[in-house]
């Protein structure tokens, strides 16, 4: 069966992609009886004849075909010897006669990258590019006696992205597709199923061959068509290696240039350059008329660059990539600092090789194609090596215009910037504000106040580096290398990151390094563990038999995602959702709380010292009105994950649905009951209770927001809290005895105040606080109520603040309480205090929240998933992944019995398409 229906096939041609086609042809069971190719070149073979030469295939070397019109008989002779059946021209660039074309049985097919009609001719992918085609594509066609005009056997069409290259187009889908395709062509010869569908002559178009001389730019056109001329030439122009510029003209310097209207700016990232319809582009690399090629942005420093002296390391290092010169370029006798790297007769796949047997013969080190093409000379190239080896030919250092304070025994320094692309910038239009320190009310630094063009700068440095950047080419082990690294450095930095969290919070320092700082560390470390166990599965299908269809699902990284956090918990919020975000192998812009920028901007220099490439990690500080409104809008983004209030996660959910339907995960409000009943254990319960309204300060996104005590042992339970509230020590964040802290901000610190003052006009008892502690800062004396009735506002709404709410309910009443409990819009959190199993398992099952903690409380981890249901959001951040479930609930126990830790967790799954890699994350798509 193998062997049914097979040809004996004649390959004319040339190349990589000649010498794949004939690889695969062969594996078929076709028979390639002779290959045709052209003649070694500098002392070095063809691809495609040297695989068919290790194959044992006969090969011709043919300089030409034909003298004067005529085919050479001693060619003729040697092509009608090896009988073919079939000519399959995969590549050719010489001229193959007709009576050779007409000869076999079958005749000839042609390999020809456009979908003809259109772009005959040479040239074709970069035609496809000059002419702004929206598609690309390929034919398989019966050669005749025209230029591209045979009928067609088939053809492939793809998609052409509005930053693709020749060599993009051509890597991605041109390549890998067009040798499948050639395959699968023949075949179609041999089972006798072959269409030969003639050509339209009237959407015919014909293009010349790409030359320097004819590649003479006209500037009078838009910037869209200067870029796809840029593009399209490829390797015949000065420019190379352009993009379209959708954000805001970086500053630069201006560089005039012959024919255009308006001078060039060189920047940074590139040279800007303008069409006549306002609009710009960025070109990356510039190449002078000697050949030689530079980073654009380097213009005006080209030549600068000194010679560096090797030590007798980087002697070595030059000796063996000496040789691995002279293994490619076998034709070359000695290899001298003069010796020209592609004049030897290098080509492009030559460079891979090159910069493959660097890395694996010189400890890894990880040249790009382009640093070839930029130093061409043995002597240039090791130079660019030893800068690449000492690290001075990265890209500029990062520049951090700190604010320093002397703090807890230490300097503190405070990035106050935007971080946009890789760099801390101004906001676009200057504005700043004030971030203030909640222990004493004083002016930490002045922060810049993003504006919508700042976060548009910050949403297209994103999409550039997820589509074109490092990151997107980087592998999945790679990135978990990158946040390990991450996850080292705020470790390593976990005192200072702390401090800045107690001034810009008021949380105290000993819970936030262990808590904000902790947690944040343990989970970039969990996360960066997925990175290369993120896995797809297959999936079996019933079908016609015999069933021999596939189905499988991959899970892929999202794009751009959007993360606004709160500012409860400013790092470790941070930590939760961009960990998993980036281990997706997204990139994210991300806006921290208002009132507290500074550790998402310290977040922002580790990363860079991590190594995590530019455009992959964005911290915009500023308002929710305008950069977290704008993020939910832009239509680049296509996720977003929120923490903060209902109302305000309403608001989100229906910009991101009328801008472009983008994904969304909430965690929202709380109103989190504890019940406690009278066979509880007393003392846990009550310094448990107490940690689940007071923990942080009462700013806790699953605090308790209301306690339902037993009756029998209500008195005494309020009693023994009030008795522990006494012992607590209010203060300085600092201190390291201090047990309680400020409140965030001012404005929360106030509504917290009249929160009590409606729970007394209502009839609740203020039995403890309520009231603002006299001295500088925002400090608000612990509080607890009693007498709560269902109807009252206290019963109803979050605090978020340290107000514990206590509700009595009757002896023996579970329903009854369980009733009251999720009488409430709310459900992200729940709790139980019992030493009744029977009671816990119950009533842990009939709590309508998202995660149930029995006789403990405010136990998370990263391996765990959180989230909440109803009104308190839904997606999930943390824990791995889960399998879907046939119902809208999952639930796992967190219970704590006589020492034995267990948890609970009910998670919400939404059904539809998506595969959750993430809870709540939800940051990859199938």
């Amino acid at each position: 069966v193998y062997f049914k229906n097979k040809l004996k096939v004649a390959l004319i041609g040339q190349s990589l992609f000649g010498q794949e086609v004939y690889s695969h042809l062969c594996k078929e069971g076709h028979r390639v009886v002779g290959v045709f190719t052209v003649p070694d070149k500098d002392g070095k073979a063809d691809p495609l004849a040297l695989a068919a030469e290790k194959n044992g295939t006969p090969v011709f070397k043919i300089p030409r075909w034909r003298v004067k019109g005529k085919t050479i008989k001693e060619v003729a002779e040697a092509y009608r010897s090896v009988g073919a059946e079939l000519n399959v021209l995969p590549f050719c660039t010489q001229f193959i006669p007709m009576d050779v074309i007409d000869s076999p049985k079958h005749g000839s097919i042609i390999y020809h990258p456009s979908v003809l009609p259109r772009h005959r001719g040479a040239s074709a992918i970069n035609w496809t590019l000059i002419m702004g085609d929206k598609k690309a594509g390929f034919s398989v066609f019966w050669a005749d006696d025209g230029l591209d005009t045979g009928p067609i056997l088939l053809q492939r069409s793809c998609d052409v992205e509005p930053n693709d290259t020749v060599d993009a187009l051509y890597n991605r889908f041109l390549f890998p597709e067009g040798i499948k395709a050639m395959v699968e062509a023949v075949q179609l010869i041999a089972d006798g199923k072959a269409p030969r569908i003639p050509q339209s002559e009237e959407a015919a178009t014909y293009e010349g061959i790409q030359k320097k001389e004819n590649a003479e730019i006209s500037w009078d056109q838009s910037a869209e068509a200067l870029h796809n001329w840029i593009r399209g030439h490829d390797k015949v122009v000065t420019f190379y290696a352009s993009s379209l510029l959708n954000s805001s003209i970086p500053p630069g310097e201006p560089l005039e240039i012959k024919g255009a209207k308006k001078p060039g700016l060189v920047t940074k990232s590139g040279l800007v350059l303008f069409g006549n319809d306002g609009k710009a582009l960025m070109v990356r690399n510039l190449q002078f008329e000697d050949g030689k090629m530079i980073p654009a942005s380097q213009y005006f420093s080209a030549g600068e660059t000194s010679v560096v002296e090797l030590t007798a390391e980087e002697v070595k290092v030059a000796e063996t990539i000496k040789v691995i010169w002279a293994g490619i370029l076998s034709n070359v006798p000695v290899i001298e600092d003069s010796t020209d790297f592609f004049k030897s007769g290098a080509s492009s796949m030559d460079v891979v090789r090159l910069v493959e047997e660097i890395r694996q013969k010189c400890g890894g080190l990880q040249l790009q194609n382009e640093d070839v093409y930029m130093a061409t000379k043995f002597e240039d190239f090791i130079q660019k090596v030893v800068r690449k080896l000492r690290g001075e030919d990265q890209e500029a250092e990062l520049v951090v215009d700190y604010v320093s304070k002397e703090v807890n025994e230490m300097t503190v320094k405070m990035p106050y910037q935007c971080f946009i692309n890789g760099q801390f910038t101004d906001a676009d239009d200057g504005k700043t504000y004030d971030t203030i320190n909640p222990t004493d009310g004083s002016t930490i630094c002045k922060v810049s106040y993003a504006s919508l063009v700042d976060v548009d700068k910050a949403v297209a440095a994103a999409k550039d580096a997820f589509e074109n950047g490092e990151w997107g080419r980087m592998n999945a082990r790679e990135r978990g290398i990158l946040m390990y690294r991450l996850a080292d450095l705020l470790e390593e930095n976990q005192e200072e990151l702390a401090t800045i969290e107690a001034l810009d919070s008021g949380a105290v320092y000993t819970l936030a390094l262990k808590t904000h700082i902790g947690m944040s560390v343990q989970t970039f470390r969990y996360f960066a563990g997925w990175c290369d166990k993120i896995q797809g599965s297959t999936i079996p299908i019933n079908q016609a038999r015999p069933n021999r269809n596939l189905t499988f699902t991959r899970k892929e990284p999202l794009g751009v995602c959007a993360i606004i956090i709160p500012w409860n918990y400013p790092l470790m919020m941070l930590a939760w959702k961009s960990a998993a975000c980036l281990a997706a192998g997204n990139t994210l812009v991300l806006k921290p709380a208002q009132v507290t920028p500074l550790t998402a901007l310290k977040f922002a220099e580790l990363s860079v010292k991590a190594g995590f490439p530019k455009g992959v990690i964005n911290i915009i500080p500023g308002s929710g009105s305008i950069a977290g409104q704008r993020l939910s809008e832009h239509p680049d983004i296509r996720k977003l994950g929120f923490t903060g209030s209902t109302l305000i996660g309403k608001q989100i959910m229906k910009s991101c649905a009328v801008s472009n339907l983008k994904k969304v995960s909430l965690e929202l409000g709380g109103k989190s009951p504890l019940i406690i009943f009278s066979d509880c254990e007393l003392d846990k319960a009550v310094r448990m209770g107490m940690g689940a309204v007071f923990f942080n300060k009462g700013e806790n996104c699953i605090a308790a927001g209301r306690l339902f005590v037993e009756e029998s042992i209500h008195d005494e339970f309020v009693t023994r809290v009030v008795e522990e509230i006494k012992k607590m020590k209010i203060g300085d964040p600092l201190d390291r005895s201090t047990d309680h802290g400020p409140q965030n901000h001012k404005a929360h610190l106030e509504k917290l105040l009249q929160y009590c003052e409606a729970g007394v006009k209502e009839g609740a008892t203020l039995v403890y606080g309520g009231r603002r502690v006299q001295r500088p800062g925002f400090f608000m004396e612990p509080t607890v109520f009693t007498d709560v009735e269902d109807h009252m506002y206290l019963a109803k709404e979050e605090s978020f603040g340290p107000i514990m709410v206590i509700s009595k309910f009757q002896n023996g009443d579970i329903d009854g309480v369980l009733q009251r409990a999720n009488n409430t819009e709310y459900g992200l959190a729940s709790g139980v205090f019992t030493r009744d199993i029977n009671k816990a398992m119950y009533v842990s099952e009939k709590l309508e929240a998202g995660t149930v903690f029995i006789n403990t409380y405010n136990k998370t981890d990263v391996a765990a998933p959180f989230g909440g249901v109803k009104q308190s959001g839904f997606g999930k951040d943390l824990g791995m992944n889960m399998p879907y479930l046939s119902t809208a609930h999952h639930r796992i126990v967190r219970f704590m019995l006589h020492a034995t830790l267990l948890y609970c967790f009910k998670g919400h799954f939404l059904h539809g398409s998506w595969i959750w890699a993430f809870k709540g994350t939800d940051f990859f798509q199938s």
